[in-house]
């Protein structure tokens, strides 16, 4: 089921782009520079150092290469206005950082073609799980860029201090609720902290690793939702809240886990440069299993697509192709973790405590598709769901979990 981009034609933007081009078009073919290079525009939505990092390797394509010319245009937070703009005026960038696929499909380039041109060990060389989030109704339209899985965070003071042994990749979730009341009543401060009102893209994972899901693959929600193992999931995550040694918290649990008030939470690797800045004495390990179970997590990728309409195809292809090859993702290392089966190697990242619990994340999550994926009117849902965790989750209500969960499949 397909979600259909809303077309924004801004004809001041537009405008604005337009005279951004500094290169000419030849008739019927590619646009040029003025010393007859192919002109390739190039799409992010980076912000500050990340722009700057991003900027020298494009330089650096640019250096290697007589006959292309790579324009770097950081589009930061205005980046799906800019990119919605561009695609209803015919003027959208040849190379775009992609992630919400079933919105932009219809203005991108099916890449499987390229993809098979490259041969097998090419594609065989990026982790599997990364093509599903990359892909959309069976047609590939992203070349995997970066991720994050998520993983279980935990202070090793705090299990010091309340004489509880840290957790390991085989912890069930019994064994964090055990630990977890554990060091509340130890040391005052909360075993764990979760999103009061949770992002519904990441907290579908939890329904995974219960056998569950929020939709089936028609994207109907009656009967995934509402299902006897998603109401278990719910009502384990507000149980342990109100036995008083799990915390509901605004955000998403990393300020109390930075200041030391919750030993345990559950996030992407985001968080790992600023834990390290302070200095903190944490571990990460694999997201506990639910018995019998094999716990599943949610992605955070990003790839890297073509325009449709793009007149420079095969020079943009030149270009995604480095951008995803092992230079780059080698060179991204500490802003994201890298997605080459060969680079991960080489630089012995499974060596690493701190990027090993993710990259196992991942090779067991693969094979689940996110509801935003099949459900159509994803952002309204979305919006719908927040409210249903919300109702169960705050302190101030704790309303029914079945309750909730009825009424929510029954909105759809």
């Amino acid at each position: 089921m397909r979600k259909r981009i809303a077309i924004i034609c801004v004809a001041a933007l537009t405008g604005t782009m337009m005279m951004t081009a500094c290169g000419s078009k030849e008739e019927g073919g590619s646009e040029k520079t003025s010393d007859g290079k192919t002109k390739v525009r190039f799409a992010t939505w980076d912000v500050a150092d990340d722009v700057d990092a991003q900027q020298k390797l494009v330089d650096k394509f640019n250096q290697e290469h007589d006959d292309i010319e790579v324009v770097l245009e950081a589009y930061g937070s205005d980046f799906d206005t800019k990119l919605s703009a561009g695609m209803g005026s015919g003027d959208t960038p040849d190379v775009v950082y992609m992630w919400n696929y079933p919105a932009y499909a219809d203005g991108l380039e099916p890449l499987d073609e390229y993809i098979d041109k490259e041969g097998e060990e090419y594609k065989d060389n990026f982790y599997s799980t990364l093509w599903n989030y990359n892909s959309f109704d069976g047609t590939t339209y992203g070349i995997p860029v970066g991720f994050t899985t998520h993983a279980l965070f935990y202070n090793k003071d705090l299990f010091a201090e309340a004489g509880v042994e840290e957790p390991t990749d085989s912890w069930t979730w019994s064994d964090l609720q055990t630990a977890a009341k554990t060091i509340e009543e130890k040391t005052g401060q909360k075993g764990f902290a979760f999103q009061m009102k949770p992002d519904p893209y990441d907290f579908e994972m939890y329904l995974w690793s219960n056998e569950a899901a929020y939709c089936d693959e028609e994207g109907v929600m009656s009967g995934k939702i509402d299902s006897k193992e998603s109401q278990e999931v719910f009502q384990m995550f507000q149980d342990m809240e109100k036995d008083g040694y799990a915390i509901a918290t605004e955000k998403n649990g990393t300020d109390e886990f930075r200041a030391g008030t919750a030993a345990m939470y559950i996030y992407g690797s985001w968080s790992i440069n600023s834990l390290d800045e302070d200095g903190m004495n944490y571990g990460i390990a694999k997201i506990p299993s639910f018995d019998g179970k094999t716990s599943v997590s949610i992605l955070s990728s990003s790839g890297l697509s073509i325009s449709k309409d793009s007149k420079n195809k095969e020079a943009a292809w030149e270009f995604v192709k480095y951008w995803t090859g092992e230079e780059c993702n080698k060179a991204r290392i500490g802003i994201e973790l890298p997605v080459l089966n060969s680079v991960v190697e080489s630089e012995g990242i499974m060596d690493e405590a701190k990027y090993a619990p993710f990259y196992k994340m991942l090779e067991q999550s693969d094979g689940h598709t996110p509801a935003s994926f099949l459900i159509e009117d994803w952002s309204e849902v979305s919006e719908n769901l927040s409210l249903s965790f919300e109702q169960i989750f705050n302190p101030s209500s704790y309303m029914d979990v079945k309750d909730v969960l009825k009424e929510a499949a029954d909105a759809q």
